[in-house]
């Protein structure tokens, strides 16, 4: 059984994000300088989102240090909601601006974006002008892409033709999802949107479209190996003679040479590592447990050489099965008095001290908080440190609330009312001003961030941690007020670097979660490699493991874990307890439809689920298992 054709489109794939658009940047820049030794104007095609704001950082610096000229360039972005204002936090008029355009010598008169203040009667007009500037200007010599979870390159949602060109559509109700943290909530995220349409954008003379993080591996499958259709409007670059993927390894995951290499060419080299991934997809393709694959299942998977290397089914089944089977520890921080040799952790020192890093107050009992009362019962000092204050996630209402009743308190306990009052009157006073996006005065984002504080030492309360072992970090790069932050600093990482200094931790927690490369969880996953990176050559860091969690949304897949941490009914229900301390999160801006309630959900769905996947394997049959993968370094 095996494939001989997997990508319709060429695919390249880069390391990291970083690596991947620095790539792009420079490959525009080239053509770029072509056009201009040509004395002819180059035409791009840009996007705008998560995807392309790190090669127009390249972009920038290639013009301010390598004198990169935009003097013969001409620009035509995809899209724009609809309606709204060029200086709108969320308009891509102002977006483009502050991440290009106000930083090159690019001409205003060459950049051309789609109007979101054109009057409904006037936009059809429009956007047959639109089209027709592309084709005066001389076609799009180079179209950048972004792709969306819907599989919509532009806004061009599922069921747009092939054929389309620039047009008003309807956003799908899961783009206006994706868009709902930009515009503080779904209920502002506009219906509609102007968007080049597929035909325009077919008829570039070359297309790259990017991609990052495991949330788009899924979509970047169906486009480059799936069928071509209209419910993946993505899959139309199939069609075109020059496009090119451009994606990071979280991205690729689900590609065939990147999930299964072996159905493309069974002469592998397996590692240990391919064998173990190799043997669970099989289990699960022939949903069989381990020990019960046979010759024949190997064979008729392109995976005959494991048994030829092996010497027959049962020996490489074994082999995996202990391999799985050691992954699993009721003990986090190590057992004492116990032979560790086939354990994820050591047995001693014990009791170990350990840091907690959580991104957000309340990724560490959403996301491993079974593991955190595990290592608290079983005697660790275990620490816990908030990367961040948590401040946008919490409603305007809470704020009010909170403040009220800090007045009634200071009233009811003869305290000097009269601060209380006016702080009470001014807070007020600025939510009912404050529109959709608009940063919160100082005093309502100090509110917020107690707010979730006080909640996130009620959580440690009840898991039973001290409050001398609670540390708010309060990382500088979050406290904007906006979803978008500032870039990671130095002083970023020096808080991470000071904490972990003066705990000399043996155990590390850190959360895992890549899906977006310009996420919170990722910038504070960097912060603590980098810190990890200055003192590694310290000899107490040297004895500290570094594991990493996932977040509520999604789980480590088996062949990935190196440490499963089972935990019983009573484990899941204190668990719950700890996550419903984090009673602000209702409905969140950054995940809108959600609660505590909906957060206990998606964690016990995703622990019960990691577990039923090890019982179907054929091991122990647990309740629920936390699962992390150690970071060596």
């Amino acid at each position: 059984m095996h494939q001989t054709v997997s990508e319709k489109i060429p695919v390249k794939i880069f390391k990291s994000s970083e690596e991947a658009s620095v790539y792009v940047a420079r490959e525009i820049a080239a053509l770029i300088r072509l056009r201009q030794k040509q004395s002819k104007p180059c035409v791009l095609g840009l996007a705008t989102g998560s995807s392309p704001t790190r090669v127009y950082a390249e972009l920038v610096r290639l013009h301010q240090r390598e004198g990169l000229s935009f003097k013969n360039v001409h620009t035509f972005n995809l899209d724009e909601y609809y309606p709204m204002e060029p200086d709108s936090l969320q308009s891509y008029v102002r977006f483009m601006n502050e991440y290009l355009f106000d930083h090159i010598d690019i001409p205003k008169k060459n950049i051309h974006i789609p109007d979101g203040t054109i009057a409904k009667n006037k936009i059809a007009d429009f956007c047959r002008s639109y089209d027709k500037l592309i084709e005066q200007a001389g076609g799009i010599d180079l179209q950048i892409l972004g792709v969306g979870r819907t599989g919509h390159i532009g806004f061009n949602e599922p069921g747009s033709s092939e054929k389309s060109g620039t047009r008003l559509i309807t956003l799908d109700h899961v783009t206006s999802m994706d868009a709902a943290s930009d515009f503080f909530g779904e209920e502002n995220v506009p219906r509609n949107a102007l968007t080049m349409g597929v035909g325009t954008i077919l008829k570039s003379r070359r297309i790259i479209m990017m991609a990052w993080g495991e949330g788009k591996a899924s979509v970047v499958q169906r486009a480059v190996e799936g069928p071509v259709s209209d419910q993946l409007p993505a899959s139309f670059l199939q069609l075109h003679s020059d496009t090119q993927v451009i994606l990071d390894e979280a991205s690729s995951a689900e590609l065939t040479k990147i999930k299964t290499p072996w159905l493309l060419d069974s002469q592998q080299a397996w590692t240990q590592k391919k064998i173990r991934k190799a043997v669970v997809w099989l289990c699960q393709k022939l949903n069989k447990p381990v020990l019960k694959l046979t010759n024949a299942d190997y064979n008729e998977h392109g995976m005959g050489d494991i048994v030829t290397e092996f010497g027959s089914a049962y020996k490489v089944n074994i082999k995996v099965f202990n391999e799985l089977q050691h992954t699993i520890t009721g003990w986090p921080g190590g057992k004492p008095r116990a032979d560790d040799s086939n354990r994820p952790e050591r047995a001693k020192p014990f009791p170990k001290r350990v840091i907690i890093f959580s991104p957000h107050p309340d990724d560490d009992v959403i996301s491993m908080g079974g593991t955190f009362i595990r290592l608290v019962d079983q005697g660790h000092d275990v620490h816990v440190a908030y990367q961040t204050s948590g401040n946008i996630a919490v409603f305007d209402d809470d704020v009010v609330r909170f403040a009220d009743f800090v007045n009634d308190f200071s009233d009811q306990f003869g305290l000097t009312k009269s601060k209380s009052e006016q702080l009470y009157k001014k807070v007020r006073a600025s939510l009912s001003k404050k529109r959709p996006g608009q940063v919160d005065s100082p005093e309502v984002m100090l509110i917020k961030a107690l707010i979730r504080r006080g909640e996130a030492k009620a959580a440690c309360r009840y898991v039973g941690i001290p409050e001398t072992n609670i540390h708010f970090l309060d990382m500088p790069f979050y406290e904007t007020g906006l979803v978008k932050k500032k870039p990671l600093s130095d002083k970023d990482i020096a808080i991470i670097s000071n904490l972990i200094e003066k705990v000399k931790p043996h155990q590390l927690y850190a959360a895992g979660d890549l899906s977006d490369p310009h996420g919170t969880h990722r910038v504070c996953l960097s912060a603590i490699f980098q810190a990890i990176d200055r003192l590694k050559k310290k000899a107490w860091m040297k004895n500290c493991y570094v594991w990493l969690y996932r977040g509520a949304w999604q789980e480590w897949d088996l062949d990935q874990i190196e440490m499963a941490v089972p935990l019983s009914p009573e484990e899941l229900l204190r668990k719950r307890r700890a996550i419903f301390k984090h009673q602000s999160q209702k409905d969140s801006a950054l995940f809108p439809g959600t609660d505590a309630r909906e957060f206990w959900v998606r964690a016990e769905e995703r622990n019960r689920a990691t577990a039923r996947t090890y019982d179907q394997l054929g091991l122990a049959e647990y309740e629920a298992i936390e699962a992390f993968v150690r970071y060596t370094f």
